[in-house]
């Protein structure tokens, strides 16, 4: 009987951010180890990748949750919205996981493992972790930001009381091996209720992980080594203190191949050769370009509930281009609420709309081009003055990489620190509270203290200190290729060097 191909599985759940990092080395490893047969599980929204992913030989495979859950903003009554937001949060969990076990499950179910079998989470996909040991397969964590959530203070105290034989066989673990230090790190949430009841009742495992599922006694006489986890940022960027785990390893930041970005097919064909050049179809965005904007854009911030008035937002940038002389790129990520809003004023408006491309709409004279479309960041920002946006790991990253200063409005997890990191950098001013960008009221006295706000916040990033730091940053960082980085470790940790 012929012997199987190894598998590398590769499961990121979350929004682009979170999952196109893990897309990029899941190719990248593809093509470097092509005895492997490598798998991307994610949400089908991001289907888009599964075509480059398939020339690169890595399999999509979609699950039907979506990436973001936001609670109804149209119920009036907050009761019943919340409770009606738990009730569906916990039923697309329930489907959720059951989706991913039973893909696990066709992938890994056929016999054996092999020892060079793998999975590779995000920290958004840790029912991973329980799969991988249901299945007897090595796990590894890839993770584009740093951990976004911390334990709760009572945490410690509580598992030792609880599990006290647990909590010494992770504190008294020897060196190299599963420590306490995973645990406050990363692994602390695996031990909560949340996951406990699904392994026990559904993968028959411990409900606790590194437990004997019969005796629940810490398994000691079997103890797994410290998980590799690896993180998608620049040592330039963020410290790594010595009190993380032994295992954790930097690699630089994970960028998709820039072909892949582009929703449009001629201006990707275009890039293959010609990497400044958009098709003919987006001269005008091209021509728009020249003029060094402004670049706007909140990602998911929208789909998540937080963009409640999108006439609002627009008014605020409105009011900032009437007192100064900037121009705004704003990218509407597919947000149809903010898309609508967008092809609302532009009828109303008497602007001439010249040969723009049906995923460009010009407002106020010119000043604000909204582009529906998708175009690469690193194509686009090193032809910005500046970039707003919401903290994003990967928007960040971009910025980052461009030697942009950078304006960060924070809305919620790792968004708080990549907005303070910024700041502490010195490539940002002090972040943005959310209603200074987007405030809840379209009255004209929210509207123009945020657009004060932004247009002093837009002032300080564009001080000479500020681009002079972004583009000392930019050039720290310019050698690094954190993707080949990552596919090295993986080997390592594989044995396949």
């Amino acid at each position: 009987m012929e012997k199987r191909k190894a598998k590398a599985v590769f499961m990121a759940f979350g929004t682009k951010g979170d999952v196109y990092p893990l897309a990029a080395i899941a190719a990248a490893f593809a093509c470097d180890q092509k005895q492997y047969h490598v798998m991307l599980i994610t949400h089908s929204a991001h289907e888009s990748l599964s075509p480059h992913l398939a020339e690169k030989q890595v399999q999509f495979c979609p699950v039907s949750s979506p990436p973001v859950l936001s609670a109804d903003q149209n119920d009036d009554t907050e009761g019943k919205a919340e409770s009606s937001f738990f009730l569906q949060k916990r039923k697309v969990t329930r489907d959720h996981r059951q989706e991913c076990y039973s893909l696990i499950e066709r992938i890994f179910g056929d016999g054996p493992s092999l020892d060079g079998d793998l999975i590779v989470i995000n920290f958004f996909a840790l029912e991973g972790w329980s799969l991988a040991e249901s299945f007897r397969v090595r796990c590894v964590v890839a993770a584009p930001y740093v951990v976004p959530y911390s334990a709760p203070a009572t945490f410690e105290s509580q598992f030792q009381i609880e599990l006290p034989l647990l909590y010494k066989y992770l504190v008294d673990a020897p060196s190299g091996k599963v420590c306490w230090k995973d645990v406050t790190h990363w692994m602390w949430p695996l031990f909560t209720e949340n996951w406990g009841s699904w392994r026990n009742d559904v993968l028959h495992l411990s409900t606790c992980p590194f437990t004997d599922p019969v005796t629940s006694i810490p398994t000691w006489h079997d103890r797994p080594q410290s998980p590799l986890v690896m993180y998608g940022f620049s040592k330039e960027v963020v410290e790594c203190p010595a009190y993380w785990p032994s295992k954790v390893l930097v690699c630089g930041y994970w960028f998709l191949p820039i072909e892949w970005q582009f929703t449009c097919m001629k201006c990707r064909e275009i890039s293959v050769y010609a990497k400044d050049a958009l098709c003919p179809s987006h001269l005008e965005l091209q021509n728009f370009m020249q003029t060094a904007p402004v670049f706007v854009g909140l990602s998911s911030i929208g789909s998540m509930g937080f963009l409640k008035d999108p006439r609002a937002f627009i008014c605020v940038l409105q009011n900032v281009l009437s007192t100064t002389n900037y121009r705004f790129i704003l990218f509407t990520a597919g947000y149809e609420p903010l898309e609508a809003i967008v092809r609302t004023i532009a009828a109303e408006a008497s602007f001439e709309q010249k040969n723009w491309s049906d995923d460009c709409l010009p407002l106020f004279n010119g000043q604000l081009l909204c582009f529906s479309g998708s175009v690469p960041y690193g194509w686009l920002f090193p032809k910005c003055a500046a970039v707003i946006h919401h903290g994003g790991s990967g928007t960040t990253a971009a910025a980052l990489q461009a030697g942009k200063p950078q304006v960060v409005c924070p809305f919620m997890l790792d968004q708080f620190y990549w907005a303070e990191r910024m700041h502490w950098l010195g490539v940002s001013p002090e972040p943005l509270n959310r209603n200074h960008l987007l405030p809840d009221k379209n009255d004209n006295t929210s509207v123009q203290e945020a657009a004060c706000v932004l247009s002093l916040s837009i002032h300080a990033a564009l001080s000479s200190t500020v681009k002079a730091r972004a583009a000392e940053i930019a050039e720290r960082i310019l050698l690094e290729d954190g993707v080949s980085e990552a596919v090295k470790y993986l080997k390592e940790e594989l044995g396949l060097n």
